[in-house]
């Protein structure tokens, strides 16, 4: 049933072109006062004791919270330490994603440790710190990865349901794919067999055609050995040039809180979200078959930089933890929960010796590269000239079209070496399979970030997918509100440095591919002065500008049930405790091929059926 507002809403639909106005929609919070299930102040909750507790509301949580609460006998809380994802325009408008983070409000606003791979430079490490998570503040691409990355994620926890084939299913079920917000022809930009138009968050192809689009086009029918065009990256076989998906919907992001936790589902009376609730600790409430039990939560509410009393809330049947691979492998070791050497040191009573704990960090390294066009329409154009920005935004703000309902890549490409680069003489290959990518090409119309000197530019972004580097992620302190140690290792490993110069020169011969003669002038910043026939020069370059491409996983990596490795089993059950389990993007035991996002949801679409058949709910 509709709840007041929600009929409001409603009614109000000839004239919601102007939906997203803050005027009205404050109008109409007043008329029908704040949605009851989502919480600003802890001592309006019903209760201190609900069947689940979930940590986090990016796209672990709030997928779970939605599956759980299916059930209608179930009552399901989510503590999530931001704030509220109402009416922050940057994350509804798809373009401006560059605009939340890093050093913003919605941003955790971490930073990595020296890098030694970097030349000792510390990188942002944003983290979605607002309803939605993640969710809320990344760049909306929605790409699976390969049938490779989960076949070995079956293969490392020794669960046939976790393969390529097995969760079909939970793809499905997560993802409703839709026509882009301009009803923009899509016929030979993905291969429709391979979606779900049923699903519960939304997926289009991009809606407003940029100016290099028919170029990129071009460069895989000019070089279709190294650049083949491939219809849809999501079919589990990647490689090539696709047009880029996103999780959009109507011209507007959706995110976990949008769709899982959106209008259609938050008004069950089973489910509450609180907001700004920061979980310090979870707590042993008693033993349970020789294992230690975990059903209590610590939290404080932290608001306007007042942090308020800690509190605590009990699960009667599970502590879900949804925070995230910086989050909760933080949470635990606060908590006791972790290595015993290194939590002794620090004066923290291990309650659980397990050292995998924060290790096995594994992140996608980026470097932004960028070159010079013969061209005044391009993202830099639309910034600079207020008058054409505000032409944009106003057409986004009367019906949800045109220049800002895409994210900043049109193309994304997904290659391999060659089978016959001389690292593999050196080391094995890290990727998981003949279907998946090393390297990544992220392909816009401009620069993401704003540029520091004049000119139009044409972006080539490079990441390595399939990176050999490891990292740790540690504490320093007892205090739970300091931020954690965060060291990816990035480009630590020799596999990662060749990879990523062999990047930089594919984007190269991309860039000089007689598709663009005439329209690339050449490379800009840094990188015009690199010599790419030179592998010192370009190490330098490397070093020098990458950063992260913010896809963290492996912190609390799910391995077999009896495995000393690993911190999770494979039904992603802390090991060696009873009653916490994991559901985000910290039990990848490998980074996939991909952006996060996607395998994160397919992860906890699976993990709710999981719960639900631990405790004979409702499938």
């Amino acid at each position: 049933m509709l709840n007041h507002r929600d009929r409001l809403l409603n009614d109000l639909g000839p004239f919601m072109n102007l939906r997203h106005s803050t005027i009205l929609l404050t109008a109409i919070g007043a008329l029908c006062g704040s949605n009851a299930k989502i919480y600003e102040n802890a001592d309006e909750l019903p209760s201190t004791t609900f069947d689940f507790v979930i940590i986090g509301s990016g796209a672990g949580g709030n997928t779970i919270a939605n599956r759980l609460t299916e059930d209608p006998s179930i009552s399901v809380l989510v503590l999530e330490a931001g704030g509220s994802n109402e009416n922050v325009l940057d994350s509804e408008v798809p373009f401006f994603c560059p605009s939340l983070a890093p050093n913003t409000p919605f941003d955790w606003n971490f930073t990595t440790s020296p890098q030694t791979g970097l030349n000792g430079r510390p990188v942002a490490f944003p983290r979605g710190f607002m309803f939605g998570g993640s969710t809320s503040i990344n760049f909306m691409a929605y790409t699976r990865g390969s049938m490779d990355d989960f076949n070995r994620f079956a293969k490392i926890s020794g669960d046939s349901g976790w393969s390529w084939n097995s969760l079909q299913p939970y793809i499905r079920k997560n993802e409703r794919f839709g026509p882009p917000a301009d009803n923009h022809l899509t016929k030979g930009q993905f291969n429709p067999s391979v979606h779900s138009f049923t699903g519960i968050n939304s997926v289009s192809l991009p809606g407003f055609s940029r100016p290099i689009d028919e170029m990129v086009l071009q460069v895989t029918r000019e070089l279709p050995h190294e650049f083949p065009f491939n219809l849809d990256m999501n079919s589990g076989r990647h490689i090539g040039i696709s047009w880029t998906q996103g999780t959009i919907k109507g011209g507007t992001r959706s995110s976990s809180a949008t769709s899982y936790l959106g209008p259609n589902f938050i008004n069950r009376r089973n489910i509450h979200v609180l907001l700004h609730a920061h979980v310090t600790r979870v707590l042993q409430t008693g033993t349970s078959k020789s294992k230690k039990s975990f059903r209590r939560v610590e939290f404080a509410q932290r608001v306007a930089g007042k942090t308020g009393p800690k509190r605590t809330l009990t699960a009667k049947k599970e502590i879900i933890l949804s925070a995230g691979a910086v989050g909760s492998p933080t949470i635990l070791l606060h908590s006791g929960i972790g290595d015993s050497k290194a939590l002794s040191k620090l004066g923290i009573k291990t309650l659980h010796n397990l050292p995998t704990v924060g290790q096995n960090l594994i992140d996608h390294p980026l470097t932004p590269n960028s070159w010079l066009v013969n061209s005044n329409d391009t993202f830099e154009t639309h910034a600079r000239d207020l008058a054409i920005a505000a032409a944009d935004l106003a057409q986004w703000k009367m019906n949800q079209t045109g220049y800002l309902t895409t994210p900043r890549f049109s193309f994304l490409g997904w290659l391999r070496l060659p089978k016959t680069a001389t690292i593999f003489k050196r080391f094995a290959d890290p990727s998981a399979g003949p279907n998946t990518a090393h390297i990544e090409l992220l392909i816009s119309n401009g620069l993401t970030r704003a540029p520091t000197s004049g000119g139009n530019f044409l972006g080539l972004a490079t990441g390595v997918v399939s990176p050999a580097s490891r990292g740790t992620l540690t504490i320093n302190s007892t205090d739970p509100f300091a931020p954690p140690i965060i060291d990816p290792g990035l480009m630590s490993h020799e596999f990662d440095l060749f990879t990523m110069r062999e990047a930089v020169r594919s984007a190269s011969r991309f860039a000089n591919s007689t598709a663009f003669a005439g329209y690339v002038i050449g490379p800009s910043g840094a990188l015009a002065n690199v010599d790419m026939s030179d592998d010192e020069s370009l190490n330098q370059y490397i070093r020098n500008t990458t950063g992260s491409l913010f896809h963290p996983v492996g912190t609390l990596s799910m391995s077999r049930r009896n495995a000393k490795d690993g911190a999770v089993d494979p039904d992603l059950l802390l090991k060696g405790v009873d009653g916490i389990r994991v559901v985000d993007a910290s039990v990848m035991p490998r980074v996939p091929a991909a952006h996060t996002q996607a395998p994160t949801y397919i992860i906890a679409e699976r993990a709710a059926d999981l719960i639900k058949r631990r405790w004979n709910l409702r499938l």
